[in-house]
């Protein structure tokens, strides 16, 4: 049984998916998260891109012990040298250099020729190997190279010590068919391909993304580059849960088995989930709404006779949680406990406490907590983000046919509270204009959505902001509540937060960012 290595590109790769960014908490967050799920590699940036991917890539090299961390770089100095002063105190450091081979890429990208390219390769991975013992190098676009000129750049990358060469399908292009006999080829014609682990990166922009991966795999992959929910730029990449539930599902026909625990792949996704704001389609496979739902009379009866009549998979093994009981607003913390530990959420403490009291005010307006909503109860408690971030305390809205809305909001910062009352064309917009005066801001509203959380009528509603100062990138908000105006009120809150924490102080004055800190009341 092979052992496929799992390399994760959600805070890298998948980041570049628009609207997918994240602050340093949250890609901390997801990094222990993917610690947990077992990856054997977390890409965690693109140390040279900017100071913050320095700084996450540096912060999540300290934040996790068992991956690899990886960070990317192109074939130069500058890049490598920034790759390894991020990762260089991680307990498993990698760095990743890559350079395009194909003919397009070379001419129109590049302005290099093969020679060129040949000696970038060997002078730049010989570079990297200076500093770190496990390098890997990529070559972009290799899908689309010239399968011979390919082999001996990857050969060449060999010879000056990288120990991974992955091959990249950097623009979704090929199939199944074409990926197996490209990995197949390469490792017939590159010299000791038998002493490296080979890896595919492949893009979805043909829907092809894990076929393609997974083609791969049989014909001798050894590591998978992929993300959670398939994130990634343009039409994403292949699919983590998707993989590996196919290699779990199928082991008999790929005879290959991950490290991956598979418990865990709900709750991953759901945290990316509601990091970024971005929902999970109902017909998403494997962690979808509708993955484990049977509507059809046929395929109930058969199900309720024998599961495998129609499910291949068990949602158990991935961690989808079972709602065997429900809390209510008698239940203690012990019982809250034993219900989280059940879902598989060990929290410690002061975390169960922030949790507990928000169930109870969850209780106080919701006869009965399902696991569903308990799960949202964790991954809320996201929304405060540092300890002088600002916190939604009470509002009032008064609206109605023919009238203006008006909107009175009351915000906490530490001891201090401010308020303020501002006109709209409705609730959301009245608020959010109340909030912005408050905190300092002229914020754009980007996008705005509402999700029921739970269903029927005293449904969990989660409202999903996104939002942006100048040209500033957008920021990503959420507040769960019964009442879906103080769902808004939290989502805009908690995005704005967001934003004021990320932003440098001089592009606070400049963007006119001045959170009024003394109280009002």
């Amino acid at each position: 049984m092979k052992r496929v290595k799992i390399f994760d590109t959600t805070l890298r790769d998948g980041e570049q998916s628009p609207g997918c960014s994240m602050n340093l908490a949250e890609k901390i967050e997801m990094a222990k998260q993917l610690e947990k799920l077992g990856v054997d590699i977390i890409e965690a940036g693109f140390a040279i891109a900017s100071p913050m991917d320095f700084k996450s890539v540096q912060a999540i090299s300290a934040a996790v012990e068992k991956p690899i961390i990886a960070s990317l770089a192109r074939c130069t100095k500058g890049d490598i040298d920034a790759a390894w002063n991020a990762v260089k105190e991680a307990k498993h450091p990698r760095i990743h250099v890559f350079l395009a081979t194909s003919d397009i890429h070379m001419e129109y990208k590049l302005k290099m020729t093969r020679e060129q390219v040949l000696n970038r390769i060997t002078e730049m991975v010989a570079y990297a190997k200076a500093y770190c013992d496990d390098i890997e190098f990529s070559a972009e676009d290799a899908s689309r190279s010239d399968h011979a000129f390919l082999a001996q750049c990857y050969t060449n990358a060999v010879k000056s010590g990288a120990t991974t060469l992955n091959v990249p399908d950097t623009v979704g292009y090929s199939t199944p068919e074409e990926m197996g006999n490209l990995i197949s080829y390469l490792r017939e014609h590159v010299e000791n391909a038998d002493q490296v682990d080979f890896s595919c990166h492949c893009h979805d922009d043909l829907g092809l993304a894990v076929a393609n991966s997974l083609s791969c795999v049989r014909a001798g992959c050894t590591q998978v580059e992929c993300t959670v929910n398939g994130i990634g730029e343009r039409a994403g990449n292949a699919s983590l849960e998707e993989i590996v539930m196919n290699l779990k599902t199928r082991r008999d026909f790929y005879q290959a088995d991950t490290g991956i625990n598979t418990k865990q792949i709900y709750r991953s996704s759901k945290l990316l989930s509601n990091i970024t704001g971005v929902p999970i389609a109902p017909s998403k496979s494997v962690v979808g709404a509708n993955a484990f739902a049977h509507e059809s009379g046929i395929h109930q009866h058969g199900v309720i006779s024998n599961a495998q009549t129609y499910e291949i998979m068990n949602s158990t093994d991935v961690g989808i949680p079972q709602n065997t009981m429900v809390l209510g607003k008698h239940s203690g913390k012990h019982a809250l406990r034993e219900r989280l530990s059940a879902m598989g959420y060990d929290l410690d403490d002061a975390a169960l406490e922030e949790v507990f009291g928000r169930f109870k005010n969850l209780a106080d307006r919701k006869k009965n907590i399902t696991g569903r909503d308990l799960e949202a109860l964790v991954l809320h408690r996201r929304n405060h983000i540092a300890p002088d971030a600002c916190r939604p305390v009470s509002h009032v809205i008064n609206t109605g046919a023919g009238l203006p809305t008006t909107a009175y909001i009351k915000l906490a910062r530490g001891e201090n509270t401010m308020e303020d009352v501002a006109i709209g064309s409705g609730p959301v917009d009245a608020s959010f204009k109340a909030i912005n005066r408050m905190m300092g801001v002229d914020a754009k509203l980007d996008s705005f959505s509402l999700n029921a959380v739970t269903d029927g009528e005293d449904s969990v509603g989660e409202a999903v902001v996104k939002i942006s100062v100048g040209d500033s990138e957008s920021y990503t908000g959420t507040g769960m509540s019964t009442d879906i105006i103080e769902a808004s009120i939290r989502a805009y809150v908690n995005g704005l937060n967001k934003l004021v924490e990320d932003m440098p102080e001089e592009d606070l004055n400049s963007a006119n960012i001045t959170p009024q800190t003394a109280p009002i009341n």
